[in-house]
């Protein structure tokens, strides 16, 4: 059994798996377990209060969990795949745990084949946040990744620099990341 099927596996009994993404290492446990949940945030002892985003391996996916409007829509065609997460209307059945009562849900579609292969092969969301304790140094290397986990798939040394998260709902950029300059632009041109 490859590292890939090991770390299905383990997500399907809500442990947690370390991944690559085209950033830094992500933490992913089922984003509809509860349990799965509630580890993320004991292990990197994030508080409750805090949403949690999620990770999807395509288009399909992502509709299945929000409401996205044309604008919306445009937006994502320009930039996703790729290091950008997008704040967005959540479906009302996704645990209220991960959007903290907010209506809303950040999600990854990360451009890394590793991240997408096994989100594609759970054939479901997982968590994506930083593999780290809260507030901690973004990991970038399987030996930064300082929390607790069931597996762990090695890239090797990724490069660093966090995914710009983008409030599609409000249009404003809640932190700055990759391409955030071409982010800036494409949301002015929104108005």
């Amino acid at each position: 059994m490859d590292t890939l099927e090991k770390a299905v596996k383990a997500l399907m009994t809500d442990r947690l798996v370390v991944y690559p993404t085209e950033t830094i290492y992500g933490l992913g446990g089922d984003a509809f377990s509860e349990d799965a949940i509630r580890k993320v945030y004991e292990v990197k002892n994030r508080p409750l209060s805090m949403p949690l985003s999620i990770a999807v391996s395509d288009l399909d996916m992502m509709a299945a969990v929000t409401h996205i409007g044309p604008k919306e829509e445009e937006f994502i065609d320009k930039f996703l795949p790729g290091p950008v997460t997008v704040i967005v209307k959540a479906r009302s059945f996704l645990p209220a745990m991960l959007t903290v009562g907010t209506g809303l849900i950040g999600i990854r579609y990360p451009a890394h084949p590793v991240a997408i292969d096994l989100i594609s092969r759970f054939d479901s969301p997982i968590t994506a946040t930083s593999a780290n304790q809260s507030g901690a140094k973004d990991p970038t290397s399987p030996g930064e990744c300082h929390i607790t986990y069931d597996i762990l798939i090695d890239s090797g040394l990724l490069p660093g620099i966090p995914s710009t998260v983008v409030d599609l709902v409000n249009r404003t950029i809640i932190r700055e990341g990759t391409r955030v300059g071409e982010v800036r632009d494409y949301l002015a041109s929104m108005e």
